[in-house]
């Protein structure tokens, strides 16, 4: 098995390369969809958020009110350490259990969007960073999120900067480049992922 952290900037294309790489076989784990899970309605997860926060922080149906809960934790760094000891540990162990259940040659893409800020390229075999110019990003934030130019830069600054993510990368997808170069460099990337996954089985051969 290989393990792979996939990083990249708000708006690089970190998503679509993700999806090409599922589509040639990858086993794909996503940080954020199993954040969201661990804090399903009926979850120890979301008992102990509501147990930090109050039950201010639950939407009327029982669920948990993201955006009420993001404006708490967002504006406190002591709220969001908090949030992050309970959330991390979950998705973690969520993370751990998914990885355990793939194939012994699979090729495990961790989707980690915070993996350069939180110091989490030791626990991956290799590192993928896509990448794209700022004002790519910014224009893609803008014209397809549908974000202001304000936010969209606002978003791209709270992030790692651009040579924070580049110096954690054993692999970097430039990303300025339309979607069938994209799909190009992927497919040459999955080659030499499967390569590398399949090493250790060649090596027990020889």
């Amino acid at each position: 098995m290989l393990t792979v952290g996939l990083t990249g900037g708000i708006g690089a294309g970190k998503s679509e390369v993700s999806r090409l790489l599922v589509e040639r076989g990858a086993v794909l784990i996503d940080a954020d969809r199993i954040a969201r899970e661990v804090v399903a309605p009926g979850t120890p997860g979301l008992a102990a958020v509501v147990e930090a926060f109050g039950e201010q922080v639950l939407a009327p149906d029982g669920g948990l009110d993201r955006p009420r809960l993001g404006s708490i934790v967002f504006a406190d760094p002591e709220k969001l350490a908090v949030l992050n000891s309970i959330v991390h540990p979950l998705v973690g162990a969520r993370s751990r259990e998914l990885e355990a259940a793939a194939a012994e040659d699979a090729v495990v893409v961790h989707d980690v969007p915070l993996l350069t800020e939180n110091g989490l390229a030791p626990l991956y075999d290799v590192v993928i960073v896509v990448d794209a110019a700022p004002e790519t990003q910014l224009d893609r934030l803008v014209r397809l999120r549908g974000m202001t130019e304000e936010d969209a830069r606002a978003r791209m600054a709270a992030q790692a900067s651009r040579e924070k993510r580049r110096e954690i990368a054993d692999i970097v997808i430039d990303n300025d480049v339309p979607l069938a170069e994209l799909e190009r460099r992927v497919g040459d990337v999955w080659a030499e992922l499967v390569r590398r996954a399949r090493a250790p089985e060649d090596a027990a051969r020889e």
